[in-house]
């Protein structure tokens, strides 16, 4: 078997996940292990070693066929030098990644943030797939981004590029301080955070909605309540649907993607808010840069991460 293949690397707070990528981007194998933050650096680093040649042990293929390695890691990153400045998550402050794992495998490795891997990955296996200029929104605990250009991710020039959440998008009226310390941040209203602290300050208030009935309000909850006719609910989903068409319409006028792909946990309310978001979109974007510009919900849901781990070796 002579068919080259990329390995990718997922790296969690609580489990590694490693996966085996053909060249046109299809997860052959998986594998996942534990990350053992709580042992130190050296073990989290002997792990994410150990489970990347593992994988390639599990499968029909050999060490020889392996392209390269890639890694993707929440946290602030020296990109280019394959270095991790601080993964508080992870508790790695400082770390050569890229070289340790060269030196321990004797491949080429690419390390980059999660949020961009798994924009990546959509690009190139997922919602994305055969789009060369695509933005993603993760709409998880926060709101992350990816740009992906000419099939690459883009960066910037030192990383930050594709921080969506961190749109101050929210008027100053009715703003709140987002966690990054900055006021009115689209990650205050359009995150499940965001929607949930939205419905326990309405709750609170007393406005008359089913809400009030839950014991732990969850976005879930939030999103039923809206498609089953609650207007306190209603409006919550309306105000998160409405900035993100609205930060997607100044998106589309700076870098003109043909799609936009929309994952993470509160995606899965489905057509419900995606018909919102492109109502908005299309109200605030010019017609010409809105035009056959499409929003779409991300396909590879955990996936994503690790498939784009090993899309950086080909599309870096």
């Amino acid at each position: 078997m002579s068919e080259q293949i990329y390995v990718g690397v997922d790296i969690g707070g609580t489990a590694i996940k490693v996966g085996i990528c053909n060249p046109s981007g299809d997860l052959l194998h998986t594998y996942e292990g534990p990350t053992e933050c709580e042992k130190g650096t050296e073990t989290v680093l002997h792990n994410i070693a150990t489970y990347a040649r593992r994988i390639v042990e599990q499968s029909a293929y050999d060490w020889e066929q392996v392209g390269g390695v890639g890694v993707g890691i929440a946290g602030f990153l020296d990109i280019p030098n394959g270095i991790v400045k601080n993964s508080v998550n992870l508790g790695l402050r400082d770390v050569h990644l890229k070289d340790y794992l060269e030196q321990h495998l004797q491949k080429t490795v690419r390390i980059n943030n999660d949020a961009n891997v798994a924009a990546l990955g959509e690009a190139w296996a997922g919602a994305g797939k055969g789009v060369d200029h695509c933005v993603c929104y993760t709409l998880g605990t926060g709101v992350g981004g990816g740009i992906i250009i000419n099939g690459k991710i883009y960066e910037g020039f030192n990383g930050m590029a594709g921080e969506l959440g961190h749109m101050q998008i929210v008027p100053d009226l009715e703003a709140i301080q987002c966690g990054c310390g900055k006021m009115g941040c689209l990650e205050t209203v359009s995150s499940a955070t965001g929607i949930i602290r939205m419905a326990n300050d309405a709750v609170e208030r007393g406005d008359r909605t089913s809400l009030s009935l839950a014991e732990h309000i969850m976005a879930k909850e939030v999103f039923d309540a809206a498609k089953a006719g609650d207007e306190v609910a209603s409006r919550i989903v309306n105000r998160a649907a409405y900035y993100l068409g609205k930060s997607m319409a100044s998106v589309a006028v700076v870098l003109n993607p043909q799609r936009f792909i929309v994952g993470g946990g509160v995606s899965k309310a489905g057509e419900f808010l995606f018909e919102q978001i492109r109502e908005e979109f299309l109200k605030y974007t010019p017609e010409v840069a809105a035009e056959n510009v499409t929003i779409v919900p991300a396909t590879l849901g955990n996936d994503a991460g690790v498939v784009g781990a090993a899309g950086l070796i080909l599309r870096s």
